[in-house]
């Protein structure tokens, strides 16, 4: 079975058990931990925290100030989203989990309107 079959295979099961969310906001979960991974000095397990913190700032690098906006479009409204959808990954065999870790991991790890709305580094704007 190629890995082609085994991701499309992964994302039908993550429809049939939970349309919470859009499969975009799976993918980008995935991508958003990829991010995380390659600012590190070597790859290492992510805390959920540390994880939902890497999704905010790969939002605002994708989506600039839309961030806030695709992300809802995708169903994602708070840090518990991110770890629903980190844990339906790990159920479908995409990621893999350490013995301590749990969704409650990303429960209220920031609140969305403060993080996305407020100071948000727009490089097209000097300040002066």
């Amino acid at each position: 079975m190629s890995d082609f079959a085994t991701l499309e295979e992964a994302f039908a099961r993550i429809g049939r058990e939970d349309g919470r969310y859009h499969e975009r906001g799976y993918v980008f979960v995935l991508a958003a931990l990829e991010y995380a991974q390659g600012n590190l000095p070597a790859r290492r397990h992510l805390s959920g925290a540390e994880l939902a913190w890497a999704c905010r700032d790969f939002a605002q690098e994708q989506f600039g100030l839309l961030a806030p906006t695709v992300l809802e479009h995708w169903g994602i409204t708070s840090t518990e989203d991110f770890g629903r959808i980190v844990f339906m990954l790990i159920e479908v065999g995409l990621l893999a989990r350490q013995a301590s870790d749990k969704q409650e991991d990303f429960d209220r790890v920031y609140d969305f309107r403060e993080v996305f709305r407020a100071g948000y580094p727009w490089p097209g704007v000097e300040r002066g």
